[in-house]
């Protein structure tokens, strides 16, 4: 059986992804406890290392990057808190892992991921679900976005964070980053970074989100999947389109399903807005 565990200090989504209290990941700074409340935490359990991150997404889905567990059977899960010094848990079963069928690990194409957990959490200011970008978002280059994760500060770390990080980097046009990658970026991608580089995701972020505001609400639109290195220049990291899941994700959730909200932003002036 699956093992999952969940912090109890503590992610529908249309009244709760508002983050209340919001006001590392390669160039970022420390988040401010609460401010992400759907961000979760996996764990090994045979170490206790965190290896991945996810997203809350209703009271008993978390969602994540499907490449997290081509190695694992066995994890832990930990919810809605941004120091590991505060960690207090208590266990829960998780009764299904789903990663996509057609996820390639030659690719990344459609590295996404489902977890359902055995039993609802219950929100408060540090537990809430993220909404998620409906099918036909835009996202046009240039749109500021939001990466959150405990990953390594830097490519060469050894260790990662105690604090939750998180760094705004805008959105780049599929068009440029698949001249970077070579040809591979496809439709179900989305890129972001900076063209000088120093600000990105890095190893430990992978299945955590990208969020964008829309007026006082968050939506995710991306899910953190690959990169060069970490955070060098002409080179953006590619993430996950979650727009493009909406069916996928809404399938296996009987009740209760996600919030899907469209989201629209044409910042670029020129160039493809995907």
């Amino acid at each position: 059986m699956l093992v999952l565990k969940a912090v109890v200090v503590l992610g529908t989504c249309l009244f709760f992804s508002l983050a209340p209290l919001n006001t590392k990941i390669v160039g970022g700074q420390a988040a401010v406890q609460g401010s992400w409340p759907w961000q979760a935490s996996l764990h090994r359990i045979t170490s206790g290392s965190h290896f991945c991150g996810g997203s809350l997404i209703n009271k008993d889905w978390v969602l994540s990057a499907a490449h997290c567990f081509q190695s694992l059977s066995f994890f832990e899960h930990l919810i809605g808190v941004t120091s590991s010094t505060i960690f207090l848990h208590h266990s829960i079963d998780l009764t299904r892992l789903i990663t996509h069928p057609s996820y390639s690990t030659t690719t990344q194409n459609n590295d996404i991921a489902l977890l359902q957990l055995s039993s609802s959490v219950t929100f408060t200011d540090y537990i809430r679900p993220v909404c998620l970008a409906a099918a036909g978002s835009v996202f046009g280059g240039g749109t500021k976005s939001w990466i959150t994760g405990w990953g390594k500060l830097k490519f060469a770390d050894t260790q990662i964070p105690n604090i939750l990080q998180e760094v705004q980097i805008p959105i780049v046009n599929n068009s440029v980053c698949n001249k970077a990658y070579g040809g591979i970026i496809t439709s179900n991608m989305l890129c972001a970074g900076l063209d000088e580089g120093g600000k990105d995701s890095c190893q430990g972020d992978s299945g955590g989100p990208m969020a964008n505001k829309n007026n006082s609400q968050w939506i995710q639109s991306g899910i953190v999947s690959f990169g060069r290195d970490c955070g060098i220049p002409k080179f953006p990291g590619v993430y996950t389109r979650v727009s493009q899941y909406q069916s996928w994700i809404s399938s296996p959730i009987s009740s209760d399903l996600p919030g899907f909200v469209s989201f629209t932003s044409t910042e670029s002036s020129s160039g493809s807005p995907i």
